[in-house]
């Protein structure tokens, strides 16, 4: 009998873990469809940001006295965190990783956060960080009009002195098996963006109504560029991630599934023996 139970016990738990692994390969065949877009638009998202880098660069190269609001430095009394992170678990270390990060980056002055994601708006919750908005809890539906208003009202935020640095946490996509945590600063902006081994400025270039005026008109949409990008590069990374983490529960179910194969062929047999055991002493009585 307990040979019995034990078998029945083995083949529930086989069902338990062949059920599972149903849901992991599920799950690792929807993020590897997902996978190939996403990486195409952080392709395409990279040339925008590029382009306004370079217009930034040139009107600031091209004016010797150049001063805006967007690249004067002030002490740091309070930082500003645009935080994106995942809308669900299950995705390894992507999550963890990155809020390791944010952690980091919020020490040392007052922090309030910019939340994308659900995972980001517990996160802010959970360690009492002053959230401006949690318009944007869904990170895989943010547009790119939604990183325009972001970018706009993190702009009122900083010209109107609510916070005097600005920062991006994200996790860049380096390839389909690594993906980093990662911090850029955008607020202020440093007034020598050139290049090195760049050549020296260009001739003077007349902006109307001022370089001044035109260069903190881009700065709203260059900061939107870098949110979509950041925003690009950090799903692509949780798809990634999260294809790895399904594949690798997925080899460990199989793995187990295989163990309790053989448990159960020995449960089985042992069974079969005691049954043949009882036969023959009884027919020997």
């Amino acid at each position: 009998m307990s040979g019995g139970a034990s078998m029945k016990d083995i083949k529930l738990r086989i069902k338990s873990v062949e059920s599972t692994m149903q849901i992991t390969k599920a799950m690792e065949l929807v993020a590897s469809s997902k996978l190939n877009k996403a990486k195409l638009r952080v392709e395409r998202s990279r040339p925008y940001f590029t382009l306004l880098h370079q217009t930034l660069a040139e009107i600031a190269e091209a004016n010797t006295e150049f001063s805006s609001a967007y690249v004067q430095r002030r002490e740091v009394k309070k930082r500003c965190v645009v935080l994106i992170a995942g809308d669900r678990g299950l995705a390894g270390g992507y999550n963890s990783n990155l809020f390791k990060l944010a952690a980091e980056k919020m020490q040392g002055a007052p922090c309030c956060a910019l939340p994308v994601g659900k995972k980001a708006v517990e996160f802010c919750r959970l360690h009492g960080v002053e959230a401006i908005t949690g318009a944007f809890s869904l990170a895989e539906d943010v547009s790119v009009s939604d990183c325009f208003a972001m970018s706009r009202l993190l702009c009122e935020g900083f010209l109107a002195g609510e916070f005097d640095e600005l920062m991006v946490c994200y996790t860049n996509f380096v390839s389909m098996l690594s993906q980093s945590p990662a911090a850029l600063g955008m607020l202020p902006l440093s007034p020598k963006m050139r290049r090195r081994g760049s050549a020296a400025p260009r001739q003077l270039v007349l902006y109307e109504p001022g370089s001044e005026a035109v260069y903190d008109a881009i700065v709203p949409g260059y900061l939107a560029g870098m949110l979509w990008g950041a925003l690009c590069e950090s799903f692509a990374s949780e798809v990634a991630a999260r294809r790895m983490a399904m594949d690798a529960a997925s080899k460990n179910a199989a793995e187990m599934i295989e163990d309790l194969n053989l448990r159960y062929n020995r449960a089985r047999q042992g069974a079969i023996t005691q049954e043949i055991t009882e036969i023959v002493a009884g027919a020997e009585e």
